[in-house]
């Protein structure tokens, strides 16, 4: 009798451990997975980060930098629908994009790739360019060059040998309500003037600060409102590596930078 209580006690301990083990794993599968789904529910609602990979918004934004994009800045769209659908699907409805905003769109050639772009007009707005001034509505928008003791340091923080040449010149915009920074190269006439042209319904005009060195609205047309991804916020990080040219930058003093 004892060696049979003693050969079966062992057994029936070692069971239910197993079967914890197995619970275990498919609750942690669980979690898992909930836990991504959230994330990619924020990331397709809420905020999304994206990483600068050329310089068309310079001075605001330079090559490497990282930013986060308020994707609930225009309306709060249901997850996941803008993956199936040619529209994400609004249920809580918001202002749209306004002159001087900075938006993440999909290019309209092209709608695989991201574009980030500055708000220039909105529907029924007239764009003109003038001798490298910018016109809306048949107003001017002012633009004042800085002074080196401010435009040295922002060029310093670029890093990058062709905007070296001394016909850029940094200038601040007054864009409605809004000031940001632009830059123009004084010493090319290709892009001196555009348009007029007036921006459809549900569609914007946008250009790169950069207004020189930009592919923007004024090369291959509006963008629907529907491509718009959301709003830039912040800078997270500022980092750039190049290995083939054996580039590293690393901007520690852009981190947190409100962007405007």
């Amino acid at each position: 009798m004892s060696d049979t209580t003693d050969t079966h006690h062992p057994a029936s301990s070692i069971q239910p451990p197993a079967k914890a083990s197995k619970q275990s794993t498919w609750e942690s599968a669980l979690s898992l997975f909930l836990s991504l789904l959230v994330v990619f529910a924020i990331r397709s609602s809420v905020v999304e980060a994206f990483k600068i990979p050329s310089g068309s918004m310079i001075p605001t934004l330079l090559t490497g930098d990282y930013i986060f994009v308020n994707k609930f800045a225009y309306g709060f769209n249901v997850p996941f629908t803008d993956w199936f659908m040619d529209k994400a699907v609004t249920i809580i409805p918001r202002d749209p994009p306004k002159r001087g905003d900075i938006v993440v769109f999909k290019y309209p050639k092209d709608e695989s790739i991201y574009f980030i772009k500055r708000v220039i007009g909105t529907p029924g707005d007239t764009i003109e360019l003038r001798d490298k001034t910018l016109y809306v509505n048949g107003n001017a928008m002012e633009h004042v060059e800085l002074p080196p003791a401010d435009s040295d340091p922002i060029f310093k923080k670029m890093q990058e040998p062709k905007y070296e040449q001394p016909s850029l010149k940094i200038y601040n915009e007054h864009l409605d309500t809004k000031t940001h920074w632009i830059m123009l190269d004084t010493g090319s006439y290709s892009t001196n003037s555009f348009g007029p042209v007036t921006v459809p319904k549900e569609s914007l005009f946008c250009m790169g600060d950069n207004r020189d060195f930009s592919n923007d609205s004024r090369f291959w047309g509006f963008v629907p409102l529907k491509n718009v991804k959301g709003k830039a916020m912040v800078i997270w990080l500022s980092l750039w590596l190049n290995f083939s040219e054996s580039q590293y930058f690393f901007r520690p003093e852009r981190i947190g930078t409100i962007l405007n």
